[in-house]
């Protein structure tokens, strides 16, 4: 049966320090050469009034304390295991008598201040030897956890701390630091910030071509709005093959580049005065060689009809027929471009690139639908024991600007078979006149 009990709970952390308390740990603080100070142990004076139960006055005096750490170089989100030994202390036994052993819990706090501001709460073992009538309360060691939740520098600092007894009664001896005095630091740790992505890449629209070939360039991934260097490149150095564009809303440059410098063996994309690993992207691999044959592009014919109630496509041989939609209404129009098998038997380091364009539609009386309307969700799968890992295109417009169905990239070693297709809608407006409506989708193999 539990008389006049006293419980006291630390305050949660303060901030955004996450706390989580364990329990174990030595009894004493680690031994040091004698004479010698431990690295981080501090003295301060602490006021330790007794149990009310206990009948004995106040201890006033020093107590001489050490923090320790895990990790003193954490990165932001790394959790840090703090220990807080007690190594001397003015509180004494408060019963009449003998405290058996392994009665004794303590409890306690330390103060983090500097980037990181807050309490971590620190919690030991029911361990302890067993204490005669009116002797100092043995050394304790409490440990427990915080998140690292800023970069810079963080003080660490011994807090009030609670020794709580349960033989005959329970009894909580409180100590906390002299009101007119601050603990002093005993720890310090110095947290890094997490490493900043850098997203930007660069996509070539072919992998080789001739001296002087033009080369559609992609860079994505820049801040809107910023002007965005393409050049060639031979090794670490940058050849004289150069152009600029600025950046789209969705941090993406277009840009044609010349390829004129034979020594040019892939192309980066950076903004600024000149390329770095932050604001760059890595290299693309490009071939000038002295002659290429480019395959040809394969064209289909895509016919949708529009009639009364009705919206219908169709297709012959390899044309593509899309749904009907009704007369009035309008609506999407559905379909497939059908599969597409992409065999890459060069044996080189460059991937490849389908393209596909699409005309307007054009229907009775020269009426047009446009080209802009149409658009596809490309997919893309490799055949087993292919080297390249195919992507599909983004889904969205194909439009008479062109859109990618799907690309591989380049490596030290490439090819395979993969089999690529995609949805396509067709948005035909309200009222449009009855009738079909045919346009011309190229895909581009480069």
């Amino acid at each position: 049966m539990r008389t006049g009990a006293r419980k006291r709970r630390w305050p949660a952390a303060v901030g955004l320090v996450v706390l989580a308390a364990t329990s174990g740990g030595a009894l004493g603080a680690p031994a040091a050469a004698e004479g010698e100070t431990p690295p981080g142990q501090v003295d301060f004076p602490t006021h330790c009034p007794a149990p009310q139960e206990a009948g004995l006055p106040p201890a006033d005096g020093p107590t001489t304390a050490r923090i320790t750490v895990d990790n003193p170089a954490p990165q932001v989100g790394d959790t840090v295991t703090v220990t807080y030994q007690v190594v001397r202390t003015p509180a004494v036994n408060p019963v009449g008598g003998e405290l058996p052993a392994d009665v004794l819990t303590p409890t306690g706090r330390i103060l983090l201040a500097g980037a990181q501001s807050g309490e971590v709460t620190v919690v030991g073992a029911k361990r302890n030897d067993p204490v005669p009538a009116g002797a100092a309360l043995p050394a304790v060691t409490m440990t427990g956890t915080f998140t690292v939740t800023a970069p810079g520098e963080t003080t660490l600092a011994p807090g009030g701390y609670t020794l709580h007894t349960s033989h005959l009664l329970d009894l909580d001896t409180l100590c906390t630091p002299d009101a007119a005095s601050t603990a002093p630091v005993s720890a310090r740790l110095t947290a890094t910030a997490l490493p900043t992505a850098n997203l930007r890449s660069v996509f070539l629209g072919a992998a080789q071509g001739r001296p002087g070939a033009k080369v559609e360039v992609t860079a994505a991934g820049f801040p809107p709005g910023a002007v965005v260097t393409v050049a060639g490149r031979a090794g670490a150095a940058e050849t004289a093959d150069r152009a600029s564009a600025t950046a789209d809303e969705r941090g993406t440059a277009l840009v044609e580049l010349p390829v004129t410098d034979r020594a040019t063996t892939a192309v980066i994309a950076y903004e600024g005065a000149a390329w770095s690993a932050r604001q760059g992207s890595g290299p693309a691999a490009y071939t000038v060689i002295d002659a290429v044959a480019p395959p040809a592009p394969t064209v289909r014919k895509v016919t949708a009809t529009v009639e009364p109630g009705v919206l219908g496509m169709t297709q012959t041989g390899e044309d593509i027929t899309l749904g009907a939609v009704p007369y009035g209404d309008g609506g999407a129009a559905p379909g497939r471009i059908g599969t597409v098998t992409v065999t890459d038997a060069r044996g080189g380091p460059a991937g490849w690139s389908l393209i596909g364009k699409v005309t307007d539609f054009t229907g009775p009386g020269g009426i047009r639908i446009p080209g802009a309307s149409l658009s596809w969700t490309p997919t893309c799968v490799a055949a087993a024991g292919s080297r390249s890992v195919c992507t599909a295109g983004s889904a969205g417009v194909v439009g008479p600007e062109g859109a990618l169905l799907a690309s591989t990239p380049d490596a030290p070693s490439v090819g395979g078979t993969f089999t690529v297709d995609a949805t396509v809608t067709l948005r035909v407006p309200p009222y449009t006149p009855p009738g079909a409506y045919t346009a011309v989708l190229t895909l581009t193999l480069s």
